[in-house]
Formats: C-alpha cells, sequence, structure tokens
C-alpha cells in the first residue's frame, strides 16, 4: 500500500511543478526537494518487497513511510487550495490578503522542512537496518509451511464435481496432459482433489500416484523428493543430488507406468516452469492435477484445455453443510431451523465459511439466542477466527503485486451484495490514482486488465458480461469483501459508516482515513455536519432516495475541502450545489438532483476527469466549458444534454487549444450538439451517445461529423421525440455506410423506426461486431439480409418489432456467436439457417412464440447433431419456459 501512497503523491507533485507552478509561488524549492527525497523513499519501497512478509524492521519502515507521505501529501493539498483561492481573488482583494497568504507560505515551507526532517530519519534507521538484516539483529518472522487438513468423507456437493475430474483424468488422449481445478481460497479446490485422489476408478487407472502439497513458499528440491517419498523411491543417497539430478532420477522413474500425480495450491506460472521437466510425457494416458487459486496459472500449464472451476455450493447444499457440522448423524432442531438457514446463506456458497461457523455454533448450547445473535452478523463471527477462515483469504491478497492490493481493497468502498458496474470501478481506479499511464495504452485500458486479472485469481466474481464478451458488472463475495476491510483499516485505507447515528461527534467518527464509505442513513451523517481534512474520497451509496436540505447542500465545501472523488448519486439535491467549484482536487464528481444546468464555473475544476450528472428533468443544459480542462475524459448525463462549444482562447501554440484528445466519453448529447466545433476537437473519442430527434442528424447534415470519429468504437443512437411518438418523427433512412465512424464496433439504435432494407447499410460497416437494435428500431414484417454483409459481427440483438418472416444463413453471419430476441411476439420462426453458423454459441430468447420457440429447439438439435460441433457449448435460453 506504501507504494502506492508514494507513487500517487510523486506523480501528483509532478503535476503540480509542470503545469501549476504558479500556486507553488514561494515553496517551489521546498516542493522540488520533498519529490527528490520521497524519490528516494520509492526505490527503497520497491527494493523491500520482498523482505516485508519476512523482517517486522521493514514493515514498520514501510508504515513510516505511508504516514509521513500522507502527511505531505495534506500539507500541499491544503496549500493549494488556499493558492487557488487567492489567484481567484481579484486585484484588491489579493493585496488585502496579501500578508496571510505570506504567513501561509512561511508555515508551509517550514512543515515542508519538518517532513523532509522525518523523510531523512526513516532513511537513516533504513540504511543501519539493512546491514543488520543478513546478520540477525533486525527480528525476522517465520512462517512454517503448513499443509492444509482435509477432510474428504463429510463434504457436500462434490460428487458431480469428482465425477467431472475423473472422467477427464482417465479418458481423453494418450498424451500427458495437466487438468485443472480453480476457484477462490476456501471453496473447496484441495477437498475436491483429495476426494479425486483416492476414487476407487483414479487407483485402478493409475499405477503410480502421488500427492504433494506446493503452497507459495516451495522448494524445487523438496517437490521432487516428496514425489519419490510418496511413490517409495526415495533413498538416503538423493538427498545428496542437485536439483537437476533429482528431476532426470524422478523423470525416469515414471517413464514406465502410467502416472497420477496431484500438485496441490500453485500459485506463478515460474512454479510450474521449476518442476515440469520431471513430468515425462510416455503417450499411456498419465496426468497431472493441478489446483490453483490463479486461472492464469492453469491455462499456462495446459494452454489447449480449460480449468474446471469450482462452483459455489447451492443454497440447500450450504444448509446440508451446516447441519452435517453441527448436527454430525442428528438433523437440526425445527426451532432452529429458520435460522439456521439463514446462517448458511449468508456464507455466499463458500464451504469454508460454513465449516468456521459450524464449529462456532458448536461450541456452544443449541438456543435461539445464541443462534440468533449469529445470524445478525455472520461475517463479523466468522471473521473472529482468522486461523480458520481470514488468514486463508489474505493469502491470496498478500500475493498479488502492489498495483492490485490497492485495486482490491478498493472493493470494500462499496456495500454488501453490491453489483458493481465496471465502467463506475474503472473511472473510479483511475480517479483515485492506482493506475499510472504506460506507453500508449489508455490508463482505462490498464485498469481493465487489472481487473480481469482480478478475476483470473479468483478474487472478483463477474457477474454480466457484455455482448463483446468483457466483463459488464462485477462483485465480490463477502468474506473477501469483509478482508478488504480488515486490511483498508489496517492502512488507514478506507471507512464505511453504516447506520450513522445523529447525535454522534463528526470528529469522533471520521479518524484518519483517506476514505470515506456512507452505506445508509446518509441525510443524518450529512446533518451532523461532518469534517476531516484527511479524506480524499467520500461516496455515499443508499436505497432509498433523498431530498438534500438547502442548509446542507454545502456540506462538502466546508468539512471535506482536499476531497477527489465525489459519489453523491444516492441522494437528491434541489439545486447545483455550486460550493462544489471550490473543491480543487476533485478528479470525478457524480451528482443527483432537480437542476436544468450543469453551471460554467465547474469549468474551474482543473483536474476534473469525470463527471456524471443525473437530473429530474428531461433536458440538461452542460454550460461548462470542457474544453478548457485538460484533464478531462468522460461525459455522462441523463435526459437530453446540450453541450457547448469552447467559448474563448485560453493558450496561444502551436496545436487548437480546444482539441481534448483526453476525452473518450460523451453520452447522452441532443443531435444538435453533433456539430463540427464540438465533434472534431474530440480526435479520441470512443464512446458517443446521442438522444433527440435523430432526423435533425439528417436535415442539417450532421451525419457527415461522426465520419471524422477515426476512434469511435460504440455509438448509441435513441430517437426520443417526445412529446410526439416516434412514427411522427422518425428517420426515413440511413445514410451511407461511409458516413459511420470508420472503425465503429458496437452500435445500438432505439425508436428509429427504420424500413428493413436499410439493414444493408449497417452490414457494410467493415469493423461491426455488435448490433443492438432496441423496440421499435425497424419496422416491417420482412426481413431478408443481403450476402456479403456483416462480416464481422458477433453479436446480434433484436428488441421489439412486428418482423413476422427473417430469412438468414451463414452466408449472411459468417462470425454470429449470440442471438437475442426480446419481445418480438410476431415472429413465425428463427431462421434455420442460423444453425449453420459454426460460431454461434448462445441463444436467448424472451417472450417468442410457439413457433418461434419451437424452431430455436430445432437449431439446438441441429448444432447438437453435426460432429464437428458436438463441443461448441451451444446454449439456448427461452423465457418464460414453454415445456
Amino acid at each position: 500500500m506504501a507504494d502506492a501512497v508514494v507513487e500517487f503523491l510523486l506523480a501528483n507533485l509532478k503535476e503540480l511543478l509542470l503545469y501549476h507552478v504558479d500556486l507553488l509561488s514561494g515553496v517551489k524549492d521546498q516542493v522540488e526537494s520533498l519529490h527528490r527525497e520521497l524519490s528516494l523513499m520509492k526505490a527503497f519501497l520497491k527494493d523491500s518487497r520482498e523482505k516485508r512478509s519476512e523482517y517486522e524492521y521493514v514493515r514498520e519502515l514501510v508504515r513510516q513511510i505511508t504516514d509521513v507521505s500522507y502527511e505531505a501529501e495534506d500539507v500541499i493539498d491544503t496549500f493549494v487550495v488556499i493558492a487557488s483561492m487567492q489567484k481567484a481573488r481579484s486585484t484588491m482583494k489579493r493585496v488585502l490578503h496579501a500578508y496571510d497568504h505570506s504567513t501561509r507560505m512561511v508555515n508551509v515551507a517550514k512543515q515542508i522542512e519538518s517532513i523532509k526532517i522525518k523523510v531523512k530519519e526513516i532513511y537513516d534507521k533504513k540504511m543501519f537496518g539493512i546491514e543488520n538484516l543478513y546478520s540477525g539483529e533486525v527480528s525476522r518472522k517465520n512462517s512454517p509451511k503448513k499443509k492444509p487438513v482435509v477432510e474428504v468423507e463429510n463434504v457436500v456437493g462434490l460428487n458431480d464435481e469428482a465425477n467431472i475430474i475423473v472422467g477427464l483424468l482417465t479418458k481423453g488422449t494418450e498424451h500427458l496432459e495437466v487438468v485443472s481445478i480453480v476457484g477462490m481460497g476456501g471453496l473447496g479446490k484441495t477437498t475436491l482433489a483429495k476426494k479425486v485422489f483416492t476414487h476407487p476408478s483414479i487407483e485402478y487407472h493409475f499405477y503410480n500416484r502421488a500427492w504433494i502439497y506446493m503452497s507459495q513458499e516451495y522448494s524445487r528440491r523438496e517437490v521432487f523428493l516428496d514425489i519419490l517419498d510418496a511413490m517409495g523411491l526415495r533413498t538416503d543417497q538423493m538427498s545428496k543430488m542437485s536439483d537437476d539430478r533429482l528431476a532426470e532420477e524422478l523423470c525416469g522413474h515414471l517413464r514406465s507406468n502410467r502416472y497420477l500425480i496431484v500438485i496441490d495450491d500453485v500459485w506463478t506460472n515460474d512454479a510450474w516452469n521449476d518442476i515440469k521437466m520431471a513430468f515425462p510425457n510416455t503417450s499411456n494416458g498419465s496426468r497431472i492435477l493441478l489446483t490453483s487459486r490463479n486461472t492464469e496459472v492453469a491455462k499456462h500449464a495446459n494452454p489447449y484445455s480449460d480449468p474446471h472451476q469450482l462452483r459455489f455450493l447451492t443454497v440447500e447444499e450450504s444448509w446440508e453443510l451446516l447441519c452435517r457440522k453441527v448436527f454430525r448423524e442428528g438433523s437440526c432442531l425445527p426451532e432452529l431451523e429458520e435460522l439456521g438457514r439463514s446462517i448458511a446463506q449468508k456464507c455466499y456458497g463458500l464451504p469454508l465459511a460454513i465449516v468456521v461457523v459450524s464449529g462456532l455454533l458448536s461450541k456452544k448450547p443449541k438456543t435461539r439466542d445464541w443462534w440468533k445473535r449469529v445470524a445478525e452478523s455472520v461475517s463479523a463471527y466468522v471473521a473472529k477466527d482468522p486461523e480458520q477462515c481470514m488468514d486463508v483469504l489474505a493469502l491470496s491478497y498478500k500475493h498479488l503485486p502492489d498495483h492490485l492490493k490497492v485495486c482490491f481493497i478498493y472493493f470494500g468502498v462499496f456495500p454488501e451484495d453490491f453489483e458493481i458496474p465496471v465502467w463506475r470501478l474503472l473511472r473510479l481506479w483511475v480517479a483515485e490514482g492506482f493506475i499510472q499511464q504506460t506507453g500508449h495504452e489508455s490508463v482505462e485500458d490498464t485498469a481493465e486488465e487489472f481487473l480481469e486479472d482480478l478475476v483470473d485469481r479468483n478474487l472478483v466474481l463477474v457477474a454480466k458480461r457484455r455482448a463483446n464478451g468483457r466483463i459488464k458488472s462485477c462483485r465480490i463475495h463477502d468474506m473477501l469483501r469483509d478482508l478488504c476491510l480488515r486490511e483498508g483499516a489496517v492502512e488507514k485505507f478506507l471507512q464505511v459508516i453504516k447506520g450513522y447515528a445523529p447525535d454522534h461527534s463528526p470528529s469522533s467518527s471520521i479518524p484518519y482515513f483517506r476514505r470515506l464509505c456512507v452505506h445508509s442513513h446518509v441525510l443524518d451523517f450529512i446533518s451532523s455536519k461532518p469534517s476531516s481534512p484527511h479524506v480524499r474520497s467520500l461516496l455515499c451509496f443508499d436505497s432509498d432516495e433523498r431530498d438534500v436540505p438547502r442548509e446542507h447542500t454545502s456540506f462538502t465545501h466546508e468539512g471535506f475541502r482536499l476531497v477527489r472523488i465525489l459519489d453523491m448519486r444516492s441522494i437528491l439535491f434541489s439545486r447545483f450545489p455550486n460550493e462544489i467549484v471550490q473543491l480543487v482536487h476533485l478528479r470525478l464528481l457524480a451528482i443527483f438532483g432537480r437542476f436544468k444546468v450543469v453551471p460554467s464555473s465547474i469549468s474551474n475544476l482543473w483536474n476534473l476527469q469525470t463527471l456524471i450528472v443525473g437530473t429530474t428533468w428531461r433536458s440538461l443544459d452542460i454550460q461548462a466549458d470542457i474544453w478548457k480542462m485538460l484533464q478531462f475524459r468522460h461525459l455522462h448525463t441523463s435526459g437530453l444534454s446540450c453541450l457547448h462549444g469552447p467559448r474563448a482562447e485560453t493558450r496561444k501554440d502551436n496545436e487548437d487549444p480546444f482539441v481534448r484528445r483526453n476525452i473518450q466519453t460523451i453520452c447522452t448529447i441532443s443531435p444538435e450538439c453533433c456539430k463540427e466545433n464540438i465533434l472534431a476537437r474530440t480526435p479520441n473519442l470512443k464512446k458517443l451517445g446521442i438522444r433527440g430527434k435523430l432526423i435533425t442528424l439528417t436535415d442539417l447534415s450532421l451525419f457527415d461529423n461522426l465520419a471524422k470519429l477515426d476512434n469511435l468504437e460504440t455509438l448509441k443512437l435513441l430517437n426520443d421525440t417526445f412529446p410526439l411518438h416516434p412514427s411522427q418523427c422518425n428517420i426515413p433512412f440511413l445514410p451511407p455506410s461511409y458516413k459511420f465512424p470508420p472503425n465503429l464496433k458496437k452500435l445500438t439504435l432505439s425508436d428509429t423506426l427504420l424500413e428493413w432494407e436499410n439493414m444493408s447499410v449497417l452490414g457494410m460497416l467493415p469493423n461491426l461486431e455488435v448490433l443492438k437494435l432496441k423496440d421499435h428500431a425497424f419496422k416491417g414484417s420482412r426481413w431478408e439480409p443481403l450476402d456479403g454483409g456483416f462480416r464481422l459481427l458477433r453479436v446480434l440483438q433484436l428488441g421489439r418489432s412486428d418482423l413476422v418472416y427473417w430469412h438468414a444463413s451463414a452466408h449472411h453471419f459468417p462470425r454470429l456467436e449470440r442471438v437475442v430476441l426480446k419481445h418480438c411476439t410476431s415472429l413465425e420462426e428463427i431462421p434455420h439457417g442460423l444453425g449453420e453458423v459454426s460460431a454461434l454459441q448462445n441463444m436467448e430468447i424472451y417472450w417468442p412464440t410457439p413457433a418461434a420457440a419451437a424452431s430455436a429447439r430445432r437449431i439446438q438439435q441441429q448444432k447438437q447433431q453435426v460432429p464437428r460441433l458436438v463441443d461448441n457449448k451451444f446454449k439456448l435460453h427461452i423465457y418464460p419456459p414453454d415445456v
């Protein structure tokens, strides 16, 4: 965590020195000197990463570096706020406040010097400590490797899983194969592997078998010796052999017979690479069974076959396991069953959590009062036994690289069971400064890679995927969320306020935490006039929409002047809180209210990257001049939003000062805003949403401006003609394909009421992969696609329409993978030719006619009967079920 804190502080100081040096007048030299001192600390942090888990002394130094970095951040950020206020004053007021400002500069200079002294003291301690690390004078924490205790008999929900793994091990090719079981910690990977290892079919099929436990800390030499020992082949002479010689010895013994080696708990690709040369491929059906928390490790060991993803227990399986653990051979008392089922359900299918809570229930008399207490706070009771559960889960966190640790802990800011929109999560990570620019890749793309990495490590669960396969929303297991909160508290990273009491003292309720998350009773929290100079992120979540009284709309400026992230979408502002414009460090602002205008003063927030505004009105006037904002990247608004072009020049150089290459998202704006002086100034725009009377785009030739957006990948066209019906103001035809953005990958149309003949235009879009035709996008009873179109289309979605006949084949959609039909209540048949599309894997139909549902099943049968498509994994979903 210290690495991220120092990295972010250095980036902020560098940005101030490069672009806002005028605000540092009088303290510039001190800030530059502090930057150099902290750069040394950054180097130390990098060099000390491997030693932190071993030496308490190093961990203490890291904690001190974190604290002094936070202190420096507070001093600099506070001074920037004061300096920006002085700069914004009139000439007369600047003169009147000159003495106060000069005094503050002197104080800041003294504070920075004091911080530099602390940094030097830490550096001196570091030099002394490092010299003694290996001489034994500094305490070292040993963590002996422990083999897990595995119970095979009294388990639930693994029989079907075990049979699948047994089949993978005993069938298939004669070549050596690696079969992997992956899943989050505590899910039962080791238990399943042990059940398979002792299965009668496995004992019969494999003459040579061995089980080894690898874990994070392993010895290559010990691994080879353990396998030889398990097979009864180890001799005294082998203890004197080198690692490579042992590998050769083991390889030689394994050549003679079919073998199965179970390698439990492999953490890295390097760990597999270290030992794989000892396993010969003798073409006799030998197998390696590998368990890991990291899907990437499994795919590295066998890139030709997907690993087996171990599932969570169902609600009934969870209840069955709890009963077995608590009551052994008996049955649950009737008066405890309802509470017991609630407890089991709150373990969210994680066997380890169920086992731990079952142990707690067994230790005390089985009374309703005791079970009710546990049911009210299952996670808290599980956390009381860290050695059994939380420490097991924490291994995954401790093994993360530093850049992922901070991203993972951040999941603690969200409430329990919260389905997190990925676009929102990535915006927050970037605004927090967790993602650093590397090369030409955008920070958003890097952030998405970080999320995929956490998913591969089975720390984050995918809730929904987009049509193109990317993650749309995600969530985190409740036990892992508790881990985030625990680690977040230790690192002073975040605090969650839940059930806030209005009589609490704000100063005592908000200690030295950098992020504050209010999960309920938001208005009680606001009315208490909270205040903290340390908070950098304030996020509010509340299931009930509540109005903020006028007298409290300025609470953020009064209590949280250094905040960088302000996410207040769970409350309703009666007016736009103009005091927000004084929060000069703000990077992300999300706000909702009864206002029609986003004022021009927002343009003064030079750090703002993301602006998310929701309004109860149909239209919103964005008066903020985003062309003045150097860091601005994303604009998300509701309703029909009006975005204005640049008003006046802000600087003179070789490049147009109003071209904003950072801007990637603008949605949604009215068609009238699609003018050249707006769209031409966003050359790197990736996502654009347009809502309003779309006929304006063609009548005023504004559609031509879309063709100039070379980097646009996603376009939404929503024909909102209120109060008129869409049929009274629809687009008569689509413009030629060359007037669309050249690299468009995803297109969404709604209420456009186009004739099906216009689909030929969309079919000619060269890079189109996802086409969503929502309600009333097209009209007419017959659609017959033309040959040669939709060469790259992978996803097709059709909403409400009067379509009756649709003819299509593999020639029309050669790469189609997924088809979604929603409320196509007139469609008589789904084209049987789609069954010939080899790439088609998924078909979802909602409220179809009986004939359409029957045709979909015929396509399913057709896919299953083609031999080469047996492993196509075609899935058909029909709702509501008609059989």
